[in-house]
């Protein structure tokens, strides 16, 4: 069942297309790897997805339901969201609970349901042993996976993830994968992540969607490979 559409997408900023005539479509239950060089508008692919930026022209369209036919909840993860300085005030306890009131207003109490998605969480990304640690403490790699944390608590259909490995060792990153397939395997959810790590990820993806230069000078042009079929053969959609 598809999730989005993606239909001849033109955008660009000041007078340069820097997307042109991309399209593709996502599927619930896939995990998708974006990839490409730098400056090969990745992550504005996912702001336009997400509707943050408005398409020069062209089609982007996401279902407006889940599976269970509720509404779709999507969970965003900036580039470098992570970047806490080692003054920041919130432990990782108060950053990962104020997720949970993507749900709620504020001024509701917490129920024992939110307790339980909190602290869920930080067991997924192994950081419950963290819990009462200051974030601004915290390496690189335990800032990013207790933003992933706190976009998990929130309980999304949809995770989308922009360079979500950064200041990972390779360790972590493998782990981070793995982790991330359960979500789409054992939680029925859909993951998208920017990445620059193809050959190390892809066993994992069920589709990867490359942007890379298109014959148009500077302009941008997107395959799609299925890694369900070995990455057989690449369709040039532009």
């Amino acid at each position: 069942m598809k999730l989005a559409t993606v239909r001849e997408l033109t955008f660009g900023y000041e007078h340069t297309p820097s997307l042109d005539g991309v399209s593709f479509d996502l599927e619930y239950g896939e995990f998708v790897g974006i990839t490409g060089p730098n400056g090969a508008s990745k992550s504005t692919l996912l702001k336009l997805l997400l509707g943050l930026l408005k398409p020069w022209s062209g089609e982007v369209s996401i279902n407006k339901v889940n599976l269970n036919g509720k509404k779709l909840t999507v969970g965003y993860v900036p580039q470098q969201v992570a970047s806490f300085n080692v003054g920041f005030p919130s432990t990782v306890m108060e950053l990962v609970r104020s997720g949970r009131f993507q749900q709620k207003k504020w001024f509701q109490k917490m129920k024992q349901t939110d307790h339980d998605a909190i602290k869920k969480a930080l067991d997924m990304v192994g950081m419950w042993e963290y819990r009462f640690k200051k974030v601004g403490e915290l390496s690189g790699g335990q800032k990013q996976k207790i933003v992933i944390a706190r976009i998990l608590a929130s309980e999304p259909d949809l995770l989308v993830l922009d360079e979500p490995t950064t200041g990972m060792d390779a360790n972590s990153r493998k782990g981070f994968y793995e982790f991330m397939k359960h979500q789409v395997i054992q939680h029925n959810r859909t993951v998208i992540m920017v990445t620059h790590d193809q050959d190390e990820v892809e066993d994992y993806l069920d589709k990867i969607i490359h942007i890379e230069k298109g014959e148009k000078g500077g302009w941008k042009c997107l395959t799609l490979n299925s890694c369900k079929e070995h990455f057989g053969q690449v369709g040039l959609l532009q």
